[in-house]
């Protein structure tokens, strides 16, 4: 057979290999594609885990501190130390410093007549979430809707990067939570605090994934319990 008759091979790809080809491309870059979602909303959630730690032991310490520096003080309704206002907000007056909060839904809320937030002597814009001031006094407490001078106030809650708030804040204290050798009474402060996203949330609580409006990515709330000791001195 001479050269000229040899039949001639083709070295190109045919069609149904093309389309396996593509095929399998097309499922690996779905798998990274995949990959890569699933690693960002890893890694987005663990930076909003880490301010929500961050804010709530920054929070938790000062709160410590205070306690630690002010005399015993009364928790029961109608006192002058300790005043929850409602689901919306609350103050607690420490003698050295009082701390004036409200909770997330009430600032998502946006009360247009402002009766039921506590606010600002002027208007700033800027709703208060957790806030620290010098009230030797505790005037806050005594009135509980005196507005809140800015420049006398330390935002110990900022909104940050992920819109942080607290949700609930609680102070208890036992009949007989008092230390026998130091005369110091025990305080447990319990509060959650996280994102404010209102779609996000249920109850103060994150969603389940899966539930509409649920963003496991963003969305994430810690509690937080302190235990705290007041000076032997009652006022």
């Amino acid at each position: 057979m001479s050269h000229a008759d040899r039949p001639i091979r083709s070295n190109g790809f045919t069609l149904i290999e093309l389309m396996l080809a593509m095929t399998f491309i097309s499922i690996l870059l779905v798998a990274i594609a995949v990959t890569i979602i699933q690693i960002s909303n890893i890694y987005n959630h663990g930076i909003t885990l880490k301010e929500v730690n961050q804010a709530g032991r920054s929070l938790a310490a000062d709160l410590q501190r205070s306690v630690r520096a002010s005399s015993q003080f009364d928790i029961s309704n109608g006192g002058n130390h300790y005043i929850q206002q409602g689901d919306w907000g609350g103050r607690l007056c420490l003698g050295n410093y009082s701390y004036i909060w409200n909770y997330g839904k009430a600032i998502n809320d946006n009360d247009p007549n402002e009766s039921n937030l506590n606010v600002y002597t002027s208007d700033t814009g800027i709703a208060i979430r957790f806030v620290k001031v010098i009230d030797p006094s505790s005037s806050y407490c005594l009135n509980p809707a005196k507005k809140v001078e800015p420049s006398e106030a330390i935002d110990l809650v900022n909104v940050g990067d992920h819109n942080l708030a607290v949700h609930n804040f609680t102070v208890t204290s036992g009949e007989n939570a008092v230390d026998t050798r130091t005369g110091q009474r025990l305080y447990s402060i319990k509060f959650v605090i996280g994102t404010n996203d209102t779609n996000a949330l249920d109850g103060g609580v994150c969603k389940s994934p899966g539930t509409p409006g649920a963003d496991p990515s963003y969305c994430s709330v810690q509690e937080f319990n302190v235990v705290a000791r007041a000076g032997n001195a009652v006022e």
